[in-house]
């Protein structure tokens, strides 16, 4: 019989009183939840963690390179930079629009070790998207690549001070400061001192909901700090069941960035728990698998983390490769389940892998349940237990009691880590958040062992790609044509994505309306990916319900049962 711990027994004593992770009850808001004892007070504190790294590389982006002391000294600079310069103080928020940079983690450094509140905006945003995020958040202050600065700019944002990352032909735009030319002002400087409360709040990010306008999510310190807490636990005590604890690592730690830093995934559990790791980060430009394989060649990857749809082209990929990816030790996933065919074709792909999938939301800054190695195994299609020590779950019927095993129902998840409110909703927010319970939306239902299994969505969202959508949303960018007398939009199933975007629309009286042209009209309005990648153009109405709404249900049912997805 093996002397090591089973995950739960491993999970126990590292929680108990004296441990690393041992837990307490606290009341925060009227609430009473578990949390770590020894926690970070707060971001500050964690980043702490970064110039004890010293030299290792932390940044990777195609030619560039940073350590973790270099990425430090310029978070420094930064912070002094928007003390001074700019005069953000404590509570101020600040937006990053940009696609994966250096200079994004470097400013969210700075901006949240000063206490202000760091706003990451989606880099796929259109002009009018941008400008309702800016304007919704009621931002300082906005740090930006060229590409999202000509559109900032163009939406003429012009209370709002303008710092411009990297080299571009509009540099000479009135009034936008440079990114370069602050670090360079105020490079050498420590970290200024600033006291920083855990319930202070740290960040607001942007969540497409089942309502048109995104919500930006209000997280605080202690709330994201439980996430990276709670993986760090996890992951320890995976080693402590595995034997692996106390031996050294067969490479060096490193993970490929294939996610949005603006998102929940690419910012908590691939940046910050990378700071307590030491793990080195190397950014994409762009996902595509060859570049993928490359990297994970060159740059010695041991983890990877992406959507299903990432996952599923590396293991295709992978089968013929010459390159060297034996370094790969960990493959996880999120932002949609993988088929359960997809999981045992990755195991047999990469044999001594570990692997994994969690569920998680913007809400609950990226935990609730973990599914990973032989538990994967055994329940592909779930997507876990609930993620320690932190974290509780439950299932509640349509009358808010709480269902049983095997009963389905919405999904409602209770942590240090929910998110404080959404900003300037406080009806959205009442409506989610009861008692500490946020409501997901989700339907699903927990197994006789606990294991989560998602069935549905009550909430009217498509998720492509991992990337969420609002049908609403998309549904008002159609409506502003002249020509379309009513529009539904659902997800349909897609081999690649697990769901793309598919509108039913109503041509008004005899007006001439044509898909492409509707698909090209709807791009000028919402973001790429949300535009729809079907469009049906029908005469009749569209049926309704009694109480005299579009029958959407019936709609994606007919649509789904004569739909052929491209394999």
């Amino acid at each position: 019989m093996s002397s090591q711990p089973d995950l739960y027994a491993a999970i126990d004593e590292l929680t108990a009183t004296g441990a690393p992770f041992e837990t307490k009850n606290e009341s925060i808001g009227g609430v009473t939840y578990r949390v770590f004892k020894q926690q970070p007070a707060s971001l500050r504190d964690l980043f702490a963690f970064i110039p004890t790294h010293g030299e290792k590389d932390f940044l990777v982006y195609q030619s560039e390179r940073l350590s973790y002391r270099e990425t430090w000294n310029e978070a420094c600079a930064f912070a002094h930079a928007l003390q001074t310069d700019l005069s953000v103080t404590k509570g101020d928020r600040v937006a990053i629009a940009m696609r994966n940079l250096p200079e994004w983690v470097i400013a969210y450094i700075a901006i949240t070790s000063i206490g202000a509140v760091v706003v990451p905006m989606n880099s796929w945003w259109t002009k009018n998207e941008l400008a309702y995020g800016l304007q919704d958040s009621s931002v300082t202050a906005v740090v930006a690549d060229p590409r999202r600065m000509t559109l900032i700019r163009a939406a003429q944002t012009n209370d709002i001070a303008c710092i411009l990352v990297g080299t571009s032909t509009g540099a000479d735009m009135a009034g936008v400061l440079s990114f370069g030319g602050l670090l360079a002002r105020h490079r050498g400087k420590d970290l200024p001192d600033v006291a920083i409360d855990s319930d202070a709040d740290a960040s607001i990010m942007y969540t497409s909901g089942s309502t048109g306008d995104p919500k930006g999510a209000v997280a605080t310190h202690r709330n994201i700090l439980s996430a990276i807490m709670s993986w760090t636990l996890l992951g320890t005590a995976v080693k402590m069941e595995l034997g692996t604890l106390d031996k050294e690592p067969a490479h060096t730690p490193a993970a490929l960035l294939t996610v949005p830093l603006f998102h929940v995934t690419g910012c908590n559990s691939m940046f910050l728990l990378s700071v307590l790791l030491g793990r080195k980060i190397v950014m994409m430009h762009k996902w595509r698998v060859d570049a993928a394989l490359e990297l994970i060649e060159k740059e010695k990857i041991t983890y990877f983390n992406g959507v299903p749809t990432m996952s599923r082209e590396l293991q295709v990929a992978a089968k013929d490769t010459a390159r060297d990816i034996s370094t790969l030790e960990d493959i996880f996933g999120g932002g949609a389940a993988r088929p359960p065919r997809h999981v045992k074709e990755l195991r047999e792909t990469f044999p001594a892998a570990n692997f994994g999938v969690g569920y998680g939301l913007t809400e609950t800054s990226g935990i609730a349940t973990v599914n990973a190695n032989a538990r994967y195994s055994e329940r592909p299609a779930s997507a876990g237990t609930v993620t320690p020590a932190v974290t509780e779950l439950k299932i509640i019927a349509a009358d808010g009691s709480e269902q049983p095993a095997n009963e389905a129902g919405e999904v409602c998840i209770k942590s240090s880590a929910n998110v404080r409110c959404y900003w300037n909703k406080p009806e959205s927010t009442a409506a989610a958040f009861n008692n500490g319970w946020f409501h997901s939306g989700d339907v699903g239902y927990l197994d006789d062992d606990g294991y989560l299994f998602i069935v549905d969505r009550i909430k009217d969202i498509i998720i492509r790609g991992g990337e969420n959508i609002s049908c609403i949303e998309v549904e008002a960018a159609l409506y502003e044509h002249e020509a379309v007398a009513e529009a539904a939009v659902f997800g349909v199933p897609d081999a690649r994505l697990g769901e793309v975007v598919f509108a039913v629309v109503v041509a008004r009286d005899a007006s001439p309306l044509e898909a492409e042209q509707l698909r090209g009209f709807a791009a000028e309005r919402i973001a790429a990916f949300k535009v729809p990648e079907h469009i049906s153009v029908i005469r009749e109405s569209l049926p309704r319900t009694g109480t005299g709404k579009i029958f959407k249900r019936r709609i994606r049912d007919v649509v789904v049962k004569n739909f052929s997805s491209p394999t």
